[in-house]
């Protein structure tokens, strides 16, 4: 069989050729990732483009369970894109649109993958739609803990950390991809309904009460939240004029109301330990006991499953900073959200006549064990699965490993560490790299060898400090 030379082109294909490529606008997109790849949750998030606003419309209805929806994100397109995906747990999709027009899409698990009528341009901004409705799933991972949509006795509370946000409503899910959010819910006359940022409106018709909320810093989806039930509203402002909204079951009201009167006693101390407050207001948000197992550090207002007391509320309140304003980039670097809020517990009780950072660490140093029995089994750092990032060594051994830095550069130089970090990436994304890199860059000559390779990233028991 013989082989032909190959023909030289014409001039009249190459001139086809480039009115070809002109007339289809260049190379084809082509499909966004359908995950991020991250290192304990691959399927989190989706590649090809960035969210700047969720724009969400809702209705509950809490006696048949049924959520409506209509949610609005605005995106770039970090490439062409032929098609992208949302992450959305069950929930049934009525219609979708991007820029106005109707969209093909399909659901194939957690993924409803979305394609334009036309390619999308790198670069260019566009608006999907989709209409969705049904019951939310309530999502229980194997240590027992509910997170999604979680049903209590009087409405609902969206709970998000790590994954659950997408249970109810589409978007990219993961926390390197943060946004500015306006919330709507309508629920029955006589519930609240409590999300983030600041109340803009409240309008009763037909039995009905829509609810208003924007958050205008930008917002990772896991500590966006909504708390749908009968609630004690009590709002306030701290001495410095920051607005205080919160959000009390009725149940717990006279209980709590000591602890979260000192919220802006402790916005006060937190702003002078970390720096500026990053958000426009503050607050809690406090249900029955039963209603979730676990606190979370939702923006502007925490969540509390009951009464918290007051080395919780410093806990959940210091995750302004550290977790909400400065996010991790993947869950592997849990520890910069859960060692600098249990650091934050630390410093509160040195401040506040309990014990010292140092004898804290001491203790747990020296009988840790006792309290938390695996506090030794695996480096704060590198939590050996995503089952492990809410394990004792990232909270404790995440608390630690500040000390050791403490220790290493002394009280000022620590405390301008706490704050230039903070300032460093408000409201940006982080890495346990970037962290290191800082330390070193801001306590140049110092030698955190011994704290990275013991502390941060060893294995077992570090020798005696």
């Amino acid at each position: 069989m013989s082989r032909s030379a190959p023909v030289a082109p014409t001039c009249a294909s190459v001139l086809l050729a480039l009115a070809l490529t002109a007339c289809t606008g260049g190379a084809q997109g082509t499909p966004g990732a359908s995950g991020l790849r991250d290192p304990y949750f691959p399927k989190a998030g989706n590649g090809g483009y960035d969210v700047t606003h969720y724009d969400l419309d809702l209705g509950y209805a809490p006696d048949t369970h049924r959520l409506t929806g209509t949610a609005t994100v605005t995106a770039r397109a970090t490439q062409d894109l032929s098609a992208f995906d949302l992450d959305l747990q069950g929930l049934d999709v009525g219609k979708v649109t991007v820029d106005g027009e109707a969209a093909r899409w399909n659901r194939a698990g957690r993924e409803l993958t979305v394609r334009p009528d036309g390619d999308l341009k790198e670069g260019e901004t566009f608006r999907v739609t989709v209409h969705y409705s049904g019951i939310p799933e309530t999502i229980t991972y194997p240590d027992g803990s509910e997170e999604g949509w979680v049903r209590t006795a009087d409405g609902a509370l969206a709970l998000g950390e790590p994954t659950g946000s997408m249970a109810w409503f589409p978007g990219n899910h993961h926390p390197s991809d943060k946004a500015s959010y306006d919330i709507a819910v309508t629920v029955p006359e006589g519930l609240e309904a409590v999300s983030n940022g600041e109340l803009t409106g409240e309008r009763t018709s037909g039995e009905r009460t829509t609810f208003t909320w924007h958050t205008g810093e930008p917002m990772a989806s896991y500590v966006a939240t909504l708390a749908i039930g009968d609630y004690d509203i009590r709002r306030s402002t701290t001495p410095d004029g920051l607005p205080v909204y919160v959000a009390v079951d009725p149940t717990r009201a006279d209980a709590s109301r000591e602890v979260l009167a000192g919220i802006p006693e402790i916005q006060a101390w937190a702003e002078d330990a970390f720096g500026p407050y990053p958000f426009s207001s503050t607050g809690a948000i406090v249900d029955r006991d039963s209603d979730a197992g676990y606190a979370l550090e939702t923006q502007n207002r925490p969540f509390f499953p009951g009464v918290p007391d007051t080395a919780l509320l410093v806990h959940e309140l210091a995750h302004q900073w550290y977790g909400n304003s400065v996010t991790p980039k993947t869950w592997r670097d849990m520890w910069l959200n859960e060692g600098f809020a249990t650091y934050a517990e630390w410093l509160w009780a040195e401040d506040h006549g309990g014990d010292s950072a140092e004898e804290t660490f001491d203790a747990l140093y020296d009988h840790g064990e006792d309290t938390y029995e695996d506090l030794w089994s695996f480096p704060p750092a590198e939590p050996p699965g995503a089952d492990h990032i809410s394990d004792s060594p990232v909270y404790q051994r995440g608390a630690m490993v500040l000390h050791k830095i403490r220790q290493t550069v002394g009280d000022d130089t620590f405390y301008a560490i706490l704050q230039g970090w903070a300032a460093a990436h408000r409201h940006g994304n982080a890495d346990t790299a970037d962290f290191t890199a800082y330390v070193e860059e801001t306590a140049p000559g110092e030698d955190f060898g011994g704290v990275w390779e013991e502390w941060l990233y060893g294995e077992g028991k570090p020798g005696r400090p």
